[in-house]
């Protein structure tokens, strides 16, 4: 009687440690889901932490992921090598998925290669490889924008001011002299929107005359010196500031601002792109003339969804992530043009 007490006991014991170890708490592997299963893992790779838009990307997946997946997100520091390193860690430790903001768009053939060696399903973020690295396995993905959705919008921003402002036409010939800060050389974004925007002034019937083209690699105080540099060499003969992103085009004002220019009635149309926190003061300040909302909070959470269903091994769909995919491998987030009239919609 006394060894099936004892027998009972150990049993009833058992099955408490048992119940103790599937609570919601969180273990090193993964989380508890809102759902009450296992939360997946999901290893994401940032390019770089101190983008002002892909901070604002990063905020969205961190949020969009509470109580569906434990995200790891790590800074690539603008180094391919070192993100390379920072995949290769992921895998080594069975991430269930992977989330990938490139520092290169061509290196993503190598990453995907080993994401599929190890059946880890890989979502590219922001910065679209090429679509013969796409077309390599049936789980790779990409979420982003169409880029010359985001050109033609910024065109169509200098295109605006200049047909409602004769007085923009410093020099009276009729041609718009302007200048272009572009992000990173070869970066399909700063391709199409330089090629995009340029394409949409000509269209809107305006004569155009590029003064000069520099890349300020995306980054606010390259912005401003190249700016400075263009004031410095030509002066009033600048009609009107393109940038690919709004960081250029906030550096651009900055070197305005030195040169004189946003008082005493001198201005100056500049345009950028992403509708960052920081562009849409400067809107509300009037010194950036317009911007294109590239929406970060929605690449985040369109980037966490895909990934949380493919590390379930689900096939993704608008059922389950909730946004349209396009010829089953393209999720893309729509562009919209922000002026001072209309920036409640990108607040």
């Amino acid at each position: 009687m006394k060894k099936i007490t004892s027998v009972l006991l150990a049993g009833a014991l058992l099955g408490t440690v048992m119940a103790g170890c599937s609570s919601g708490e969180k273990t090193a592997e993964g989380g508890k889901s809102e759902s009450g299963g296992k939360e997946p893992s999901i290893g994401v790779a940032i390019y770089k932490f101190d983008d002002t838009f892909m901070t604002g990307v990063r905020n969205a997946i961190k949020s969009n992921a509470e109580g569906k997946a434990k995200v790891d997100i790590v800074d690539s520091q603008n180094s391919q090598p070192t993100q390379n390193d920072k995949v290769d860690l992921f895998i080594s430790k069975k991430t269930d998925a992977l989330v990938i903001n490139p520092v290169d768009r061509t290196a993503a053939g190598v990453i995907i290669d080993k994401a599929k060696a190890a059946n880890t399903p890989v979502v590219f973020l922001n910065r679209e490889p090429l679509p013969e690295d796409m077309k390599k396995w049936d789980k790779v993905y990409y979420v982003g924008a169409k880029a010359e959705e985001s050109g033609t919008m910024s065109g169509e921003l200098i295109a605006d001011y200049w047909k409602a402002h004769p007085e923009a036409d410093k020099n009276k010939d009729g041609v718009l002299q302007y200048v272009m800060l572009k992000g990173e050389p070869g970066h399909q974004d700063a391709e199409l929107r330089t090629k995009y925007s340029i394409e949409a002034i000509e269209k809107a019937g305006i004569k155009v005359q590029k003064v000069e083209e520099d890349t300020a690699m995306w980054d606010r105080v390259k912005g401003q010196e190249k700016m400075a540099a263009f004031l410095g060499a030509h002066g009033d003969g600048i009609e009107a500031v393109l940038a690919n992103n709004d960081d250029m085009a906030l550096g651009a004002i900055e070197a305005l601002k030195a040169a004189g220019y946003f008082k005493d009635g001198k201005t100056m149309p500049v345009v950028g792109v992403d509708a960052t926190a920081p562009a849409l003061q400067a809107l509300e300040e009037g010194t950036l003339l317009g911007t294109v909302l590239n929406d970060a909070n929605n690449q985040g959470k369109a980037a966490v969804a895909l990934a949380t269903v493919l590390a379930k091994g689900e096939t993704p769909s608008k059922d389950n992530i909730g946004f349209d995919i396009t010829d089953n491998q393209y999720v893309w987030i729509p562009y919209k043009k922000i002026t001072k009239d209309n920036i409640n919609d990108a607040k």
